[in-house]
């Protein structure tokens, strides 16, 4: 049977205060409404992609990933523009990855991690971008009338990714919803670009709304009953079924039906349970096993030089044991692909030293069957 209805916005508990959506809880109730496959697009995060794809394909549903980022207004960065990225294939998996963890590294306002506009240039192929209803830059220039500017914006936009840019659409009764959906659909219908509907999820179920609103009232600060507080969310934005969201967009239908041609575009594989560091750089002529061993070796011999009188006759064989150690964990960690990870650390530890800043001993553990392999960071 043809699906009615994908939901492509959905914010779960990594989104903070910002969404009460369980991972397993979500996929158990998509199964329930027959659903076949559903966004997980927490708010400028990824954190719990993983846990969502190993559920979703575990019971059968198409997971979507993406994520609710932050657009930096130019003119007030304390009132950011709402736009959501879905994930098409490999390649826009790896320009949303470097576009979120970019923004944590160099968007940060107020805690909170935003793109800037022309970092999508370059990174926006194999992503599909819907407009961010109300809170997108778009629809705020829609409400406040300016036609002109909106024309320019959505060519923009349209410039960036094309037939992968949509107009998105939502019902949930919240302030200048009604008037943003219908100035939307005017601006798809004169400039022929698909519109499609979203329910801007927070939770499961309407009766989660007071548990969600608490949440946000004790990261804000405020009371349930404080009348000064303002009231961004609406008992409506729960997980609908498909069969409410036909209801709701009965005299929008290609929104609906636009949802289920995104998913189909969506396709996502991620390769789990496989270790990946990056490239250390080793000396011309050197495997990075023979380099690693080569500086544990200089390390040894600079603390066998302060425990021990090296011109002393006793001194080769009082060093034997250290030697003997060193080369079982070197056997050990080679065995498991772990020189990289062990160099990285150490590079990272000497620095935090040239740079007087205060490092701990350090000390962890990898464990390995029948053994301990230690490490030892006070290098």
């Amino acid at each position: 049977m043809e699906p009615a209805f994908i939901h492509l916005r959905v914010h779960s508990e990594y989104s903070l205060v910002d969404g009460l959506v369980r991972v397993k809880p979500l996929v158990a109730r998509l199964v329930e409404m027959g659903m076949p496959a559903a966004a997980l697009t927490d708010q400028c995060n990824m954190f719990a992609l993983v846990r969502f794809y190993q559920a979703a394909l575990g019971a059968g549903v198409k997971p979507i990933a993406g994520v609710d980022v932050w657009i930096r207004n130019p003119e007030d960065a304390n009132t950011p523009f709402r736009l959501l990225l879905l994930v098409q294939n490999q390649v826009g998996y790896n320009n949303l990855t470097r576009l979120v963890s970019r923004s944590y590294r160099e968007g940060q306002h107020l805690g909170r991690p935003m793109l800037e506009r022309e970092w999508l240039e370059g990174n926006a192929g194999g992503l599909i971008a819907l407009s961010g209803g109300r809170e997108g830059d778009l629809g705020r220039t829609l409400l406040a009338g300016n036609e002109a500017e909106a024309q320019r914006l959505l060519a923009c936009w349209l410039g960036l990714f094309g037939d992968r840019y949509y107009l998105e659409l939502t019902r949930t009764g919240r302030f200048e919803e009604e008037a943003c959906l219908h100035a939307s659909v005017a601006l798809a219908e004169k400039y022929d670009v698909p519109v499609v509907a979203t329910n801007d999820v927070r939770f499961l179920s309407p009766e989660d709304f007071e548990a969600h609103e608490v949440r946000v009232c004790i990261h804000d600060g405020r009371t349930l009953d404080d009348p000064r507080r303002p009231r961004l969310y609406n008992e409506q934005q729960y997980l609908r079924s498909p069969e409410e969201m036909q209801t709701l967009f009965a005299d929008i239908p290609e929104a609906l039906e636009n949802s289920v041609e995104i998913a189909r575009r969506c396709n996502i594989e991620l390769t789990l349970g496989k270790n990946y560091l990056p490239d250390f750089p080793i000396p011309e002529g050197m495997t990075i096993d023979e380099y690693f061993a080569a500086e544990s070796l200089k390390g040894l011999e600079w603390r066998l030089e302060q425990i021990f009188d090296a011109t002393a006759a006793e001194f080769s064989n009082q060093r034997k044991v250290y030697d003997e150690r060193l080369q079982i964990e070197l056997d050990v960690i080679n065995s498991m692909g772990f020189p990289g990870y062990f160099l990285i650390v150490a590079d990272f530890i000497q620095w935090a030293k040239d740079n007087d800043i205060p490092v701990g001993p350090g000390r962890g553990s990898v464990r390995v069957p029948g053994r301990i392999c230690t490490e030892n960071h006070r290098i």
